[in-house]
């Protein structure tokens, strides 16, 4: 990690100054990054929206209402999900809403995608966290007249609030790092969005797309974009690790 990081700062911090502005235009030598900051910063806190209730419903179903035969199956399809390829996600994506509800390229569709891809992360380590609770708190909630819903509610979500912040955290991480699904489905378009439906480009889809061709300052500025990129990650690990002590 330390070698990786070392080698994106050696390589782009002559870039840095550079990346200030809101126009990317490597022919006439600007390298502002803040379309591809509003990019990516708004398609994974959408998808962070989209995907944290959804993986908390499951994560409730499997620890608080799912008999064992069911929760177990339950366990092992939201796993595989996690190992689909990302490609496929894109391909779906591009299927349900280019052709199915004509939506088009955006923040939008890219958002929902990686609603997807993030959910069996923040759906586990929410279980882990509910099932780490004790059970004699539940057991103190029931002894009060609570019902279930007002155990989980009152008792076991805050108890596992550290947790589900390390879900947040851990998902926010991956969307941020996600490349395939916002080359398919974001419209790879170097300005700031102004409405959940405008074409966006992050940062990872930039690197992916002009990494190949780059070369002096442009070279420089990419490898820049992936230390901010690397950082950014590495906060939200950090971040995870803290709340989850």
């Amino acid at each position: 990690m330390v070698l990786i990081a070392l080698t994106l700062v050696l390589e782009g911090w002559r870039a840095i100054p550079d990346l200030v502005g809101g126009v990317w235009d490597p022919d006439t030598g600007r390298f502002g990054v803040l379309p591809m900051l509003g990019g990516s910063a708004g398609v994974a806190l959408g998808a962070v929206l989209v995907a944290f209730p959804l993986g908390l419903g499951v994560a409730l179903f499997q620890t608080e209402v799912a008999p064992p035969w069911l929760a177990a199956p339950l366990s092992q399809v939201v796993e595989a999900l996690a190992g689909i390829p990302s490609v496929v996600y894109g391909f779906v994506g591009m299927m349900l809403f280019f052709r199915t509800f004509a939506l088009g390229p955006g923040a939008l569709a890219s958002a929902l995608v990686l609603a997807v891809m993030i959910l069996p992360t923040i759906a586990g380590v929410a279980e882990e966290a509910l099932r780490a609770v004790p059970a004699a708190y539940r057991e103190g909630a029931a002894a009060l007249g609570a019902t279930p819903w007002q155990a989980v509610r009152r008792v076991v979500l805050p108890a596992a609030r550290s947790g589900l912040v390390t879900a947040v955290a851990l998902a926010l991480g991956r969307a941020l790092g996600e490349t395939m699904v916002v080359l398919m489905v974001a419209g790879s378009t170097a300005l700031l969005p102004r409405s959940p439906l405008s074409m966006v480009r992050t940062f990872t889809g930039t690197i992916a797309m002009e990494m190949a061709y780059a070369t002096g300052r442009h070279r420089e500025a990419l490898f820049a974009i992936g230390a901010l990129l690397l950082g950014a990650v590495l906060a939200m690990g950090a971040l995870a690790r803290r709340m989850s002590r």
